[in-house]
């Protein structure tokens, strides 16, 4: 197959190259139509009770409250000037096509729509339609309706106008990455070939990468439902790999010509060694990512989407593509040199080979220090706690977070973070109201509202006129205030205790609300999390099986990745959730975000197990060519340490640019992702590989015999011998 790809690239080399480059026009030109399908959502279970819930009091009781619109009134809410505003505003509101189930303090002041000092007001309403309809009209009904209005200030707040901010100041966020990720990484790339002509081949694997994923999106988007943050995984990953991709295939082909051999011959082994390299390297990469499909929340599945099209992509312009722009170029791949630069930048780096002598010497000794330090950064994993995107992760200055932090602290009761709950099937009056007293007995409720009244301490109240828009024939709907400054973990708590408690005879009960969300979203994950964790083990032990011939390479792999991830996730508990660093970084702390931080594991695994099988691949040819494991861990170390630790700094410098970011799980995922990668580049690969190599010895390529007979018939393994690097020197005696 590799093969074939070169004979193709050498013989039809223009023809290789035109029908590239249409490609990419024509997937330039599909993927700007995955812009207008992609959505904001996609947190939630859409099979969960919350989200049935949901659902249902959309198609029978006109929606939740999810705009809350704060107003501040000059002169009190109830002065005349204030009076005409405020009836002017919710008069235009229920004239608004897009909104509905609009509720005033204008139209029947409470004590549910006053602030506690009586200086505030409330204005609630539902915005209609699915995720990408209410964020264009959620962003429509702010900017119509916010700021002063007369003898009233209008601010905006509650779930859908927190979504709204969100998704604009990531959007902000995502260009300002890029212009700081884009610049520095010219200037490594450049630094790190020395030839202005040999740093733009990674950026040729990065565009194609990125203008096939959005057309890949664009076609996904029109079956199913994507998010909209795939385009961050899709920029990131397309120049990370095309980073990682580039500098191994082409530092190969540089050297092969520095050693005086002809561009057809240099080309040929080149993608016979550094081919097959990335075919199994983007094959656990993608395994990694394919992982997100078992979840059930699209945002998350989503990234699946993304990250595997890119990397299949990303891999595809590498032996395809690239073998035809070098065989194009030849020797003019190192034109453009910077002055004072050699003419080929080699990747042989004898300081990664010293270090890794070193590390063999004396392997536990060498090691334990190493994961000392690593377990120490995981170690605030033992107290780490999950929650779901909230107004905190915005800047304080944002507007709906401003909003929606008073609605906790200077209201009595939020009625638009209430519990909201819902029956399937019509319930007796009796029954309805038995219900609700039990309910409002529970700890952590302040009252219940339902069509037969409002119920506190078991206590009820006469039915207002507005508890009968709670009644339908076929079901009930009641809302759950909760205790003022009840904790995340208790209203979670809370939550639970709702379901347990019996359902009035003949119906059942579905409990919706952002707190029963939340408890969703962390069982599908939880329960889901074994199958995935499962997939990754199988897939990348099957993978670096054929890849290495032996069993105990991947268990190994797996062990060593498995502790620098929890090094970088726990870094990350350390930072976000107990909020060190938070003043330098601008975010408030706050529980994990629990599909962030998976999909930070999947990504940040796939591109360890890239370096993995980068490392893995040279030590293995010396292996092959008869080097005992010390000497073929020695000098695979001192081949591929430079190259790896380059890539590792590009593609960590672009995950670093989304911690300038002021949403703070962008943060998170870029901040977490760059250092695992670094982690892994330096800690792993250039201390723990070689130590446990040494441990393992002869053991380190074991398989049963049976499997030794199916990698004979199945594996893969380089075609040419000629490929294989002539057999270092011994490595020092002690060794």
């Amino acid at each position: 197959m590799l093969g074939r790809i070169v004979r193709l690239a050498l013989t039809r080399t223009r023809l290789v190259l035109i029908l590239s480059a249409v490609a990419v026009v024509v997937m330039g030109a599909v993927g700007v139509g995955a812009f207008g399908k992609l959505e904001s959502g996609g947190f939630d279970d859409p099979s969960a009770p919350s989200s049935r819930a949901k659902s249902l009091i959309d198609r029978e009781f006109g929606g939740e409250a999810d705009l809350v619109l704060l107003v501040t009134p000059d002169g009190g809410p109830q002065s005349a000037a204030a009076t005409r505003a405020g009836r002017a505003l919710t008069a235009d509101l229920k004239h608004e096509p897009t909104v509905d189930e609009v509720t005033s303090y204008w139209d029947a002041p409470s004590a549910g729509l006053t602030s506690k000092d009586g200086r505030k007001v409330l204005v609630l309403a539902h915005i209609k339609g699915n995720d990408n309809q209410t964020a264009d009209r959620t962003k429509t009904i702010t900017d119509r309706y916010t700021g002063e209005r007369g003898a009233i200030t209008v601010q905006a707040g509650g779930a859908v106008a927190v979504s709204n901010d969100v998704d604009s100041q990531v959007t902000k966020d995502l260009a300002t990455a890029e212009s700081i990720a884009v610049p520095v990484t010219l200037i490594l790339l450049v630094l790190v070939f020395g030839s202005f002509v040999a740093a733009l081949l990674p950026l040729v694997i990065g565009v194609i990468a990125v203008m096939g994923t959005f057309a890949e999106l664009d076609i996904i988007g029109s079956f199913t439902d994507v998010s909209v943050f795939a385009i961050n995984i899709t920029t990131a990953l397309g120049l990370g790999l095309g980073i990682d991709y580039a500098l191994l295939i082409v530092n190969r082909f540089r050297e092969h010509l520095a050693d005086g051999i002809s561009v057809p011959d240099a080309l040929e082994r080149t993608v016979r060694s550094a081919g097959r390299t990335i075919v199994f390297s983007s094959s656990t990469v993608a395994a990694a990512m394919a992982a997100l499909l078992v979840f059930p929340q699209y945002f998350l599945r989503s990234f699946a989407y993304a990250g595997i099209g890119v990397v299949v992509i990303a891999a595809t312009s590498a032996v395809v593509v690239i073998p035809a722009l070098l065989a194009a170029l030849g020797q003019k791949v190192n034109a453009g040199r910077l002055p004072g630069s050699s003419t080929v930048r080699r990747s042989d780096a004898p300081l990664w080979g010293r270090i890794a002598t070193a590390a063999m010497r004396k392997p536990a000794f060498t090691a334990l220090p190493a994961l000392v330090i690593l377990l120490a950064l995981a170690s605030p994993l033992l107290k780490v706690t999950f929650g779901s995107p909230d107004e905190r992760v915005l800047p304080t200055t944002a507007q709906s977070r401003i909003a929606t932090e008073s609605l906790d602290r200077d209201f009595a009761s939020n009625d638009s973070a209430a519990l909201q709950l819902v029956t399937k099937g019509a319930v007796g009056k009796d029954a309805l109201g038995g219900y609700a007293a039990r309910l409002s007995r529970l700890p952590g409720v302040a009252q219940v509202e339902a069509s037969t009244g409002t119920y506190t301490a078991g206590a009820r109240k006469a039915p207002s006129p507005q508890d009968a828009a709670l009644s339908r024939p076929r079901g009930e709907r009641l809302t759950v205030a909760k205790s003022p400054g009840l904790s995340s973990g208790s209203a979670q708590t809370l939550v639970r205790s709702v379901r347990a408690l019996p359902a009035p005879a003949g119906a059942s009960v579905l409990v919706g609300g952002s707190d029963a969300e939340l408890v969703d979203a962390k069982h599908a994950i939880a329960s889901r999390l074994p199958l995935a964790i499962g997939w990754i083990v199988a897939t990348t032990f099957v993978l670096l099986f054929l890849f290495t011939g032996s069993v105990v390479q991947p268990l190994r792999a797996l062990v060593l990745n498995s502790v620098s991830l929890c090094a970088a996730i726990g870094a990350m508990v350390w930072v976000f959730q107990d909020g060190h660093l938070s003043g330098l970084l601008g975010f408030t702390p706050m529980p994990m975000d629990t599909s962030m931080t998976v999909l930070m594991f999947c990504v940040a695994f796939g591109l360890s197990m890239d370096y993995e099988v980068f490392v893995t691949s040279r030590i293995k040819e010396l292996h092959d060519a008869g080097a005992d494991t010390a000497s073929a861990v020695a000098g695979g170390l001192s081949r591929t340490g430079r190259l790896v630790t380059m890539a590792a700094v590009l593609l960590g410098a672009s995950f670093f640019a989304f911690g300038t970011g002021k949403v703070s799980f962008i943060q998170m995922f870029g901040l977490g992702s760059g250092l695992a990668i670094l982690i892994d580049a330096v800690a792993v690969r250039g201390i723990l590989v070689p130590a446990a190599m040494r441990l393992l010895g002869r053991a380190a390529w074991y398989a049963p015999g049976p499997l030794r007979r199916l990698h004979a018939r199945a594996g893969l393994s380089d075609a040419d011998p000629a490929d294989l690097p002539p057999q270092p020197a011994a490595v020092p005696t002690g060794v």
